[in-house]
């Protein structure tokens, strides 16, 4: 009987850090990576980090340090060594060269998950067009096993003719793969078209802060929820009803540091839900050490799709896992983010910022009651904007 249990791969970690950057912001970013490399089935072996100006042009780390990882690579087997950053054409293969070993880019490896994850056909098309896109520019180092062949009648020239065959192909699927996401586009255009006037209201965040467990309470539904990064991928609409208010609620692809621009554009056309939306319920993990980064990188991505005016509700999730450092009193160093309590930080946030926000843990269902209330008064008087004779609202 064949063995098809997926194999568990022993990586290795490579990220740069750059001057001006905080150590400890880089270990979280590493972290991130593990996390994304451990949703693609892989493990840690070894992380390595180099203090650089900025990443070098050629092998995007020194030569050294990439001396350093081929000897742990051959002394440990490894199966893959992944660097924390897009790599150009030219740095894979020149590190591929040197390390012998296979390499992968952040992007790559969130361009795997998306492949994983991708359940429906139009999904699948999407992720496709973004491997495609990301595929055609690195053709070259697919074929640096013909410059071994020295020399001689028929060994000069196939190789590029491939290249140019495999690239003509590429380029032609890409193009199909154009036209059939802007039927489904039309498709899915003419569904939101259909649902009349109703408010909406979409889910929006960094991958894995709680979304699809919050849309599934909200909704009473079955939405795939789980502890990895990008569980949803699809576009997923509820109708849900607070006593006697309906409203849309989506939830869709969540937000990551370094989002690949080639997947940016692939699903620009499932985040219209989020584009066409009334309210934006940005949800926020506050107990990971680095929420407030992910909450700016969300509102860069919502600014790169045309969606950063929209009214915005910030729900903190995951109240039940957070946890302060007791700050010193004697000490020198201001307080920071990481010494306030959770009612501190409620005051501080509150005081700072005019955007309507909420505190709860959707899955211990904290404060879900006041949350439900608020959606309620909100939709309520975007509602009677539309129905001016509904009277039965109030």
């Amino acid at each position: 009987m064949i063995d098809r249990t997926p194999q568990v791969e022993k990586a290795v970690f490579v990220g740069v850090i750059k001057q001006g950057d905080d150590p400890k912001t880089i270990n979280e970013y590493m972290d991130e990576l593990e996390f994304l490399a451990e949703t693609a089935g892989a493990v840690c072996q070894k992380r390595f980090t180099q203090k650089m100006v900025r990443p070098d042009s050629r092998s995007y780390i020194h030569s050294g340090k990439l001396e350093e990882i081929k000897l742990y690579c051959e002394e440990n087997e490894t199966d893959v060594v992944i660097f924390d950053d897009e790599l150009t054409p030219t740095q894979l293969r020149n590190i591929e060269r040197e390390l012998n070993v296979r390499i992968l880019d952040r992007t790559n490896l969130i361009l795997d998950i998306f492949a994983q994850r991708a359940k429906t056909a139009y999904a699948k098309m999407q992720v496709e067009l973004a491997q495609y896109q990301y595929l055609l520019p690195r053709l070259t180092r697919m074929w640096t096993h013909l410059e071994r062949q020295k020399g001689g009648i028929g060994m000069r020239g196939p190789g590029e003719t491939q290249i140019e065959t495999d690239r003509r192909i590429i380029q032609q699927k890409i193009s199909k793969l154009k036209e059939d996401l802007k039927k489904v586009d039309r498709q899915m255009a003419s569904q939101r078209g259909n649902r009349g006037s109703l408010v909406r209201i979409s889910l929006v965040g960094y991958t894995n802060v709680g979304k699809s467990t919050l849309m599934n309470l909200l909704a009473k539904s079955d939405v795939f929820a789980e502890n990895k990064l990008f569980a949803t991928l699809d576009t997923t609409v509820r109708k849900v009803v607070i006593e006697n208010v309906p409203f849309l609620l989506s939830d869709t692809v969540g937000f990551i540091r370094k989002l690949p621009t080639q997947l940016v554009e692939a699903f620009k056309s499932t985040l219209d839900e989020v584009r066409e939306a009334d309210i934006l319920m940005h949800v926020v993990d506050i107990s990971h050490p680095n929420f407030e980064d992910q909450l700016r990188v969300v509102n860069q991505t919502l600014q790169d799709i045309g969606a950063i005016n929209k009214p915005v509700f910030i729900v903190f999730n995951k109240i039940d896992n957070y946890s302060y450092e007791p700050y010193d009193e004697f000490s020198l160093t201001p307080k920071e983010t990481k010494n306030y309590t959770l009612d501190e930080f409620k005051n501080s946030w509150i005081a700072k910022e005019n955007t309507p926000c909420i505190f709860i843990s959707a899955k211990q269902k904290l404060g879900i009651d006041k949350l439900r209330s608020d959606l309620y008064k909100m939709v309520a008087e975007i509602h009677a904007g539309r129905y001016p004779f509904d009277n039965f609202l109030y």
